[in-house]
């Protein structure tokens, strides 16, 4: 991140608070100087209540009385005390028309070959839904009368590698809830 979050309002709170030039605070604040000057005209980001970027943990204070001090300087950034890694999300995952049409063959072949897999792990299998997973599987689909089970692998639907984790997690989830299962101890 090179630039504060909200810019405008760091940028009023610097016209405010410090002596330093529009160049200074424009070039920070990734702002035109022209917007800059507005600022400090009242002409811009009326009613913007200025964020104090020493508060924030943007800028520090010796940062600050350094670029005052000298205005050919520009100011830096603090380097953040943790590094905030977001959880990278799935993408949806398209499906293009020819495709989409063979999804009920592919569950079939899933509900046939696979019963230990789950309506969830199919779902993102497949990028379909648990409606039609419920319809195929008790033959309501309106297409129901022409599902011939088919491999999603090769319909190209899914990758093996993705079939393949998810049948052995299902297994291992079934042996799991055997394990547990009470009664299921052998008695000597």
């Amino acid at each position: 991140m090179d630039r504060p979050l909200m810019p405008k309002a760091t940028a009023v709170w610097l016209v405010e608070n410090t002596s330093l030039t529009f160049e200074q605070i424009a070039e920070f604040c990734g702002l035109h100087m022209l917007e800059v000057k507005g600022i400090a005209d009242d002409e811009v980001a009326q009613g913007i209540r200025g964020m104090d970027p020493v508060g924030a943990g943007i800028l520090s204070r010796d940062e600050l009385a350094r670029c005052q001090a000298d205005p050919s300087l520009s100011l830096t950034m603090l380097k953040p005390k943790a590094e905030v890694k977001l959880p990278k999300k799935r993408e949806a995952k398209y499906t293009p028309l020819s495709k989409r049409q063979d999804k009920p063959d592919a569950i079939a072949w899933l509900l046939r070959h696979h019963p230990e897999l789950t309506d969830q792990q199919i779902t993102r299998l497949l990028g379909t839904t648990k409606n039609t997973i419920q319809s195929v599987r008790e033959r309501t689909h309106w297409k129901s009368q022409e599902i011939r089970p088919r491999d999603p692998v090769i319909l190209e639907l899914c990758s093996q590698t993705d079939l393949d984790a998810a049948i052995a997690k299902a297994q291992a989830m079934r042996s799991d809830a055997r394990a547990i299962a009470p009664g299921s101890a052998v008695e000597h």
